[in-house]
């Protein structure tokens, strides 16, 4: 069986994202693999919505960094040695399966099979769909239809990742 030395793993804050997430800290640990997470700011929308909130990049960029820094943190607690945070903008679907590929040299994508965007999913297809059309590597997507009830995400929400005041 081949060893994957670089996986890299898409995120975008689903509950199915951190799944996948949670199966490519599995395959690192037993590949002693390097661990890219990604996320890609999908700028496609920001235009209409700056209209109503001059902020929309400067929260998004927050939402991401507090996000990835949750997922290193799990990631090195589970003992992967080299984890390296990536967060872009543009379309998930160009930037996923060959330059992102590319930058962080994966060898491995893992990406959940649903994400945040059910809507575009419906219309014109899935992320996850493009990562396996157009990526060069294997890409293992992941299916999370049958989620525990009990399952409860551990990547630390925005505010609770603040250093407690004593």
């Amino acid at each position: 069986m081949e060893k994957y030395n670089n996986i890299m793993i898409a995120v975008d804050g689903s509950r199915e994202a951190e799944w996948a997430f949670n199966k490519a800290v599995e395959l690192a640990t037993q590949n002693d693999a390097k661990l890219s997470i990604i996320n890609i700011i999908d700028t496609r929308s920001f235009a209409a919505l700056e209209q109503y909130d001059r902020n929309v990049a400067d929260k998004s960029r927050e939402f991401s960094e507090n996000l990835l820094d949750g997922y290193e943190k799990i990631a090195k607690e589970a003992g992967i040695g080299e984890v390296s945070k990536i967060i872009d903008f543009g379309s998930p679907k160009a930037i996923l399966p060959r330059k992102a590929v590319e930058k962080t040299g994966a060898d491995l994508v893992v990406c959940g099979s649903t994400g945040l965007n059910a809507v575009e999913r419906f219309i014109i297809g899935s992320v996850s769909e493009a990562v396996v059309r157009n990526s060069e590597v294997d890409v293992l997507v992941v299916r999370t239809e049958k989620i525990p009830q009990s399952f409860e995400p551990v990547v630390a929400q925005p505010e609770k990742l603040e250093p407690e005041v004593e």
